[in-house]
């Protein structure tokens, strides 16, 4: 078994994407049989964070995910990919309002298309989560988190909420193969 691990440290946009999608991609080709992707991010952008996620997702290999110190925002839904996802014991998850920086003029149609963007992306963040938490002990309202109250979950906490499944330290094996991805 070869157990590739990818360390995701940075914001989550073009960039990072491209650079986790190639990370991953000759991870398979050098037969890696599972990856480990350990997280730190406070997010970043919607539209890269839901093509990693549905990247992730079709890997014909088991891909793991770790919360390093802290996922948040967008990270969340790349963490959720993992099917084993494990958090250190001193880190936390964010979920909070989106937002997005616009600049310039923007007429009304390009700000119904903006909002309809923003509806949509909540949906879809809401449906990820719920369909990777089912069944939990405790239910996160995430349309609420996304729109007007911000939550942090603790590790501790983040076991009955469904965002792992295990509070652990994730010592690195000495003859792991390693991958970085940053900004």
């Amino acid at each position: 078994m070869t157990n590739h691990i990818i360390h995701f440290t940075g914001p989550i946009n073009s960039s990072t994407c491209g650079q986790l999608i190639g990370k991953c991609t000759q991870a398979i080709k050098q037969d890696a049989t599972e990856i480990t992707l350990k997280i730190a991010t406070m997010g970043g952008e919607c539209s890269y964070g839901f093509s990693l996620y549905n990247f992730l997702m079709s890997l014909p290999i088991p891909v793991n995910t770790h919360n390093l110190g802290t996922v948040e925002s967008m990270g969340n839904i790349i963490f959720l990919a993992g099917r084993r996802r494990t958090a250190c014991r001193y880190s936390k998850f964010l979920f909070h309002p989106f937002h997005w920086t616009i600049h310039g003029a923007v007429d009304h149609a390009r700000m119904s298309e903006y909002a309809m963007s923003l509806d949509l992306d909540r949906e879809l963040y809401t449906d990820i989560v719920n369909e990777r938490t089912q069944g939990s002990a405790e239910c996160l309202h995430v349309s609420e988190y996304l729109t007007a109250s911000p939550r942090i979950v603790h590790s501790d906490e983040a076991i009955a909420c469904g965002l792992i499944h295990a509070v652990d330290e994730l010592i690195m094996p000495a003859d792991a193969i390693n991958w970085c991805v940053h900004s």
